[in-house]
């Protein structure tokens, strides 16, 4: 993939520092990162769903944390083998790790649960009451019309 230079605009604007910053990450190589695999579900309007397979972590095991617009889930393992145990064949991944999810304008995660070795993160988009899209009434010009209050319908 191509690479831009992004430093003119860096000049010439403000406050589209974190815009250029994805743009710059989406053309970096994402390291090969699979582990652990994921899910992203559309559960309604302005509802979703990640669910994540980490068979073999404990909920003790796992930490979800939301930094600005940044869903980071990180997972470690703790050695908890009986004593005089040996391992002959591990199948069962337990390592470590750490997935992160640029999260849009307004959406907020609601719970997480886990279960069955799936790990599920509940999203929400609330949109605030202002920026919601509304119906702007089109007067005749010299008509004078009452200010309406509220937005019901009659």
């Amino acid at each position: 993939m191509r690479q831009f230079d992004f430093s003119p605009l860096y000049r010439s604007t403000v406050g589209f520092d974190r815009l250029f910053n994805m743009l710059d990450s989406m053309g970096a190589p994402d390291a090969g990162q699979s582990y652990p695999p994921y899910n992203i579900e559309r559960t309604g309007e302005n509802a979703y769903r990640i669910t994540m397979a980490v068979a073999g972590f404990g909920e003790g095991d796992l930490v979800i944390d939301v930094k600005e617009s940044t869903l980071t889930v990180r997972g470690e393992k703790r050695e908890d083998k009986p004593a005089g145990s040996e391992m002959l064949y591990q199948g069962i991944a337990a390592r470590a790790f750490e997935r992160r999810f640029q999260l849009a304008t307004h959406v907020e995660v609601k719970g997480a649960s886990l279960e069955n070795g799936l790990l599920h993160i509940d999203l929400v988009r609330e949109i605030p009451e202002a920026m919601k899209p509304r119906q702007i009434a089109i007067t005749r010009t010299g008509e004078k019309v009452a200010p309406q209050i509220e937005a019901d319908a009659a």
